[in-house]
């Protein structure tokens, strides 16, 4: 897909995964899934599922390293800024050919505009972020997005991403 066609894909991704409610039970619902599909296939991530800063589940599997909490903490960062999935924002800052930097406000030690964090929305408002770390950034955003359908119950194949660059 083209930039173009991925940040529209992405945006209708942000549309369709919203929740009516979110709790401590939905945290733990959504993280234990994606624990175990994350295991089954041998994904090395940090799994990070947040309401404001209130952490609600967390998990780092086989493989993952002290980097990928660091790049989750960015990640959040990075959607509750932009009130965007983090793969949009660097998506959108690239096709722009704006520096994504301190001259526009943003540390990259504090913000990451990579695949992984992704927008828990209540009706419209950012109420938190899911967030992984660990492989590819697009496979980060397309876990992320594939583990929130199945949630959710939104057909995975009306909002997936293909291929890169396809």
């Amino acid at each position: 897909m083209t930039i173009e066609k991925d940040i529209a894909r992405i945006r209708l991704q942000e549309e369709r995964l919203r929740f009516a409610t979110f709790d401590e039970a939905a945290a733990w619902a959504l993280g234990g899934a994606m624990r175990t599909l994350a295991l089954s296939r041998k994904m090395p991530f940090v799994i990070d599922i947040r309401t404001g800063i209130r952490p609600l589940f967390y998990a780092a599997l086989p493989g993952s390293a002290p980097e990928n909490a660091d790049w989750v903490r960015r990640k959040v960062n990075t959607v509750y800024r932009f009130e965007a999935a983090s793969y949009r924002v660097g998506l959108e800052y690239r096709q722009s050919g704006k520096a994504f930097d301190q001259t526009r406000g943003m540390n990259p030690i504090d913000y990451a505009p990579a695949g992984g964090g992704f927008p828990i929305r209540i009706g419209g408002v950012v109420a938190g972020v899911v967030t992984v770390s660990g492989v590819p950034q697009r496979d980060d955003h397309n876990f992320v997005v594939e583990c929130l359908a199945a949630h959710l119950g939104v057909p995975l194949a009306e909002i997936a991403l293909g291929p890169e660059g396809a």
